[in-house]
């Protein structure tokens, strides 16, 4: 995610940080590769020059060139005018009250529509609400079928009666209040383009239901398309905001940094992978953050309240306070983490690793030792004192790696057994993510 930009902007403020004392013109040379860096990343290039004048009109000021560290003071009025270009903060959905809160989603096709409906049910659910999906959708071949998989496979139920979308959601409103629905999530038809019998229909679906929340699904790969997207999209039907998709895939940015400042309508959610969880809050400051290669911790720490089991992370942690963990503890840790997304995901919202990208440890690297600990016995995996060569010889061989790997991690979880042991005799305790960190297991 914004990979290109990330690393463009940190070689530029690296520079600006070696120097010491800054100047006006190394300033300016700077701006200058920073409005260079947001072209290429297809900013729109309005917002360029309005935030290239923000940056100016502020880190040319005496607070900035006077302080003692002038470039780490110039970082932090781009990250404060990064935060300002995409929104203030973060809009969740309104929902009102008495319900049901109805939101239609819109766009174009490809764009994502169908499966961010079941995303956002899928978020609605865990946030304690009672979302019903309904797919309006009656052109495109089985998108009601697709709805109604996805939601199943979350609990969600769907609702795909009638042939005619403004019957399907009249029936739909009336299922939604007869079995307490808090919340109405209609996947609408959409075209290639944007054309006046699309519109149409969707206006005739405003009219009639005056739904709380109309949020556009935009593809953040198509760059200033999205932005277009939903410059007309505005001005034909109205919309509420935007659920930017594919987020992940994109290195760019130039969406995501521009539909704020161009059509006034805040990003609502961003789509950041394929599963139905890999939906999140659209929080300006921490996207700023993440631009800028310093991390975001937030982020990370709610999606392992989200998908770590609280019960099972403090029956970890008093094995290692009795030191009686085990490869088959090593083993739960790995699952856990690989929950959480790619390592390089994770590291990527890290601070001090945000700028490890492409380097080691990797996915494949969890994977190898992943693969020789489900080679091992139960017995193997309690005691690997066990492990003889002839043992050894035999993980290695059914997990399809390398005597020499299977040594090295014995050989590394033996450096983190005794660093638990030194550290638990010392008094000191630390989070047990960093356990595998410390003794180079990941």
């Amino acid at each position: 995610m914004f990979e290109a930009i990330s690393v463009r902007l940190g070689q530029i403020f690296k520079r600006l940080r070696g120097r010491g004392k800054l100047t006006e013109r190394n300033i300016e040379e700077a701006l200058r590769e920073i409005r260079l860096a947001l072209l290429e990343a297809d900013v729109n290039y309005k917002v360029v020059k309005k935030f290239i004048a923000g940056v100016r009109e502020r880190a040319v000021g005496k607070a900035v060139l006077k302080s003692l560290a002038p470039g780490q003071q110039v970082v932090k009025v781009v990250h404060e005018e990064l935060t300002r270009t995409m929104g203030s903060g973060d809009e969740p959905i309104k929902m009102t009250s008495p319900g049901p809160t109805l939101v239609m989603l819109v766009g174009l096709q490809g764009g994502g529509k169908t499966t961010t409906c079941a995303k956002l049910g899928w978020y609605l659910k865990s946030k304690g609400h009672r979302p019903l999906l309904v797919a309006t959708d009656t052109r495109r071949p089985a998108a009601k079928r697709q709805l109604t998989i996805l939601g199943e496979e979350q609990g969600l139920p769907a609702f795909i009666q009638g042939e005619d979308p403004i019957d399907i959601l009249q029936g739909a409103m009336r299922e939604a209040g007869s079995k307490g629905f808090d919340a109405v999530l209609v996947d609408t038809a959409g075209r290639l383009h944007i054309d006046e019998e699309l519109m149409e229909e969707l206006k005739e679906m405003k009219r009639v239901f005056q739904p709380g929340e109309i949020l556009l699904v935009a593809d953040a790969m198509t760059g200033q398309d999205a932005v277009n997207i939903a410059e007309r999209f505005e001005e034909a039907l109205g919309i509420d905001g935007v659920i930017l998709t594919k987020l992940d895939s994109d290195a760019r940015g130039g969406a995501a940094l521009s539909l704020r400042a161009v059509t006034g309508k805040p990003i609502k959610f961003i789509g950041v992978g394929e599963k139905l969880d890999a939906l999140e809050t659209f929080h300006p400051e921490r996207i700023a953050s993440r631009i800028l290669g310093m991390g975001d911790v937030l982020t990370l720490v709610e999606k392992a309240e989200r998908l770590i089991d609280e019960e099972r992370a403090r029956e970890l942690e008093k094995k290692i306070l009795k030191e009686t963990f085990t490869l088959e503890d090593f083993l739960l840790q790995i699952e856990a983490i690989k929950r959480l997304g790619s390592v390089q995901e994770i590291l990527a919202l890290t601070p001090a690793f945000s700028s490890w990208k492409g380097l080691p440890p990797s996915d494949e690297h969890l994977n190898r030792t992943e693969a020789i600990i489900r080679s091992m016995t139960k017995e193997e995996r309690t005691n690997p004192d066990i492990l003889n060569g002839s043992r050894r010889t035999r993980i290695a061989k059914g997990s399809g790696t390398t005597l020499e790997e299977v040594n090295r991690l014995l050989k590394q979880f033996g450096q983190v057994k005794r660093m638990i042991r030194e550290m638990h005799r010392g008094g000191k305790r630390f989070p047990w993510s960093m356990n595998l960190r410390k003794g180079g297991l990941i």
